[in-house]
C-alpha cells in the first residue's frame, strides 16, 4: 500500500489530468505556497487560482505522471504536460520535477522545476530559441503570466 501522502500526490495529478482545478485545490492546505520558474511564490488562493486559470484555458491538453514518492513530511513526482500554447499556437511538452511538503494531510508547499529556456523554445519558437535563455526575456514571460493571473482573478 502507498503512503497516504503518495496517494495525495496521485489524487492531485489525477484531478489535473481531468482539468479539475477544484479537485486539485482540495489537496492543498489553505495557506499553500507554490512556486515554479514562471509563477514564483504564489500563496493560498492565488496558487489555487493559477490552477483554475490554467485548467480553464487549457487547449489540446494531456498530462502523465510517475515516480511518485512520499513520506510523512515530503514527497516528489515527475510529470509531463503537453498542450497548445495559445499565444503562438505552438505545442509545448513540459517535463517537470515536483517537490512537496505536507502538513495535516494536505500539500503545504509545492515547487515545480523545469527548464524555462526549453519551455520558451517550444512556446515562443525562434524568439524563444534565440533569446529564451536571457533574463530579460524570462522576466517578460513571468510578467505576462502574472498579468494573466491578475486579470483572471479580477474576473472571478
Amino acid at each position: 500500500m502507498n503512503h497516504p501522502n503518495a496517494e495525495l500526490i496521485t489524487r492531485f495529478y489525477r484531478a489535473f489530468q481531468q482539468l479539475d482545478a477544484e479537485g486539485m485545490a482540495a489537496c492543498y492546505a489553505d495557506d499553500v505556497c507554490f512556486s515554479d520558474p514562471v509563477f514564483q511564490d504564489l500563496r493560498g488562493d492565488e496558487a489555487v487560482d493559477m490552477w483554475r486559470m490554467l485548467a480553464a484555458r487549457a487547449q489540446d491538453f494531456s498530462l502523465t505522471f510517475d515516480q511518485v514518492q512520499a513520506d510523512d513530511r515530503q514527497g516528489s513526482a515527475h510529470w509531463v504536460a503537453t498542450y497548445l500554447f495559445s499565444q503562438t499556437g505552438n505545442t509545448v511538452v513540459n517535463r517537470i520535477e515536483a517537490r512537496f511538503v505536507f502538513r495535516d494531510g494536505k500539500i503545504a508547499e509545492h515547487r515545480d522545476h523545469f527548464d524555462l529556456w526549453r519551455w520558451a523554445r517550444q512556446a515562443l519558437g525562434l524568439k524563444g530559441l534565440l533569446l529564451g535563455w536571457a533574463p530579460p526575456v524570462q522576466n517578460a514571460i513571468r510578467r505576462q503570466a502574472g498579468k494573466g493571473l491578475r486579470q483572471f482573478r479580477a474576473s472571478r
